[in-house]
């Protein structure tokens, strides 16, 4: 399930508008698997990784957001739910930085340039 918040898209399936970020958290984790997408950087903790969705903040500008979430989604390193779940990840122009589970270091990588 791929989820958007509020500050991406207006209409905000989930819960309801204006909640804060633990309610979203408590939220995710009573669905299945998804994949949430925010450009609010206080979602990029390595406190937020949990086995059951995946948080995606994209640091770029509004109406980048669209293209990089299709990027990241394509990309083979997240291409795939399990691929996905219990990451936190950053997307930006500069590549892909995660906080997985279980791991004490942050991994970065470039975008792969397209063929």
């Amino acid at each position: 399930m791929i989820i958007l918040d509020e500050n991406i898209l207006e209409r905000f399936d989930l819960g309801r508008k204006g909640q804060k970020d633990e309610e979203i958290l408590v939220l995710l984790r009573r669905q299945r698997n998804p994949t949430f997408f925010t450009r609010d950087g206080d979602f990029y903790h390595p406190d937020l990784r949990h086995p059951s969705y995946c948080l995606v903040v994209a640091s770029v500008g509004q109406n980048e957001v669209a293209a990089f979430i299709r990027r990241f989604l394509r990309h083979p390193g997240f291409d795939t739910l399990v691929k996905r779940m219990g990451r936190v990840v950053r997307i930006s122009h500069a590549g892909v930085t995660v906080w997985r589970l279980r791991s004490q270091t942050e991994m970065h990588s470039v975008w792969r340039r397209a063929k």
